[in-house]
């Protein structure tokens, strides 16, 4: 096994390859190599508190969007790639505290741009171990891949676990769980997660550290283009 600390351009003789151009970086990065042909791409500008990616298996592939905003916090990511699985991430994610992302058997994590993480979340395409039907002897856990689309809210503690989809512009609440499809600028809470308000728009400036600090009206805000009534379809 691999065993790497420092983000920066790197290639092997198993196939497993860092492609980033950025400045090396060094503190709180830890990234594994079990298998071959595995590649995680940073693209730059980058904003990383702390990276860990663990490639278990073969052919992994984990991409993590490019960062030039000022605002916002840094990207914490903790991610563990099985076999032929990837971990996709858009461009201006940002995550207040580590995030946990796992994909294997060829399923997929994809993450939109300008999704805000809270903090200790967890994005699982599987349960980690195998559990048979007594019957047929057959798998009733497969693994199944995870979408979340652009500017996306992920309340603290929330967890997306496998097929859960989650359109533009929505917000997940505090300690919900994700397990199906949630509409475009909706909220949705609970276990599992339901909508519970629909037609919704969500905006960053936060409400202590960003004046002004009464925000009764969008007209205290500078909109996105995340503005949009809920598909009813």
């Amino acid at each position: 096994m691999i065993k790497l600390t420092t983000l920066q351009a790197y290639a092997d003789e198993n196939g497993n390859v860092i492609e980033y151009d950025g400045p090396p970086l060094d503190k709180n990065v830890r990234i594994d190599f079990r298998g071959n042909n595995n590649r995680l791409v940073v693209e730059t500008p980058a904003r990383i508190d702390r990276i860990t990616v663990l490639f278990d298996c073969d052919n992994g592939v984990v991409r993590v969007g490019s960062n030039d905003k000022k605002s916002g916090s840094h990207l914490r990511l903790n991610a563990r790639v099985g076999e032929d699985a990837k971990i996709i991430i858009g461009k201006y994610v940002t995550m207040t505290g580590a995030c946990f992302m796992t994909a294997a058997e060829g399923s997929q994590i994809t993450v939109g741009d300008d999704c805000m993480i809270a903090t200790d979340n967890e994005l699982r395409t599987h349960d980690g171990h195998p559990i048979f039907d007594l019957s047929t002897e057959q798998r009733i856990n497969t693994a199944r891949s995870i979408t979340v689309g652009n500017h996306v809210w992920l309340s603290k503690e929330a967890v997306l676990l496998a097929g859960a989809e989650i359109a533009d512009g929505s917000v997940i609440g505090l300690r919900a769980v994700v397990t199906g499809k949630i509409p475009n600028n909706a909220v949705a809470v609970g276990i599992p997660a339901k909508v519970v308000r629909r037609n919704i728009a969500w905006e960053r400036p936060n409400l202590t550290l960003t004046k002004p600090y009464y925000k009764p009206d969008a007209s205290t805000v500078t909109k996105t283009d995340y503005w949009n009534a809920t598909d009813e379809g």
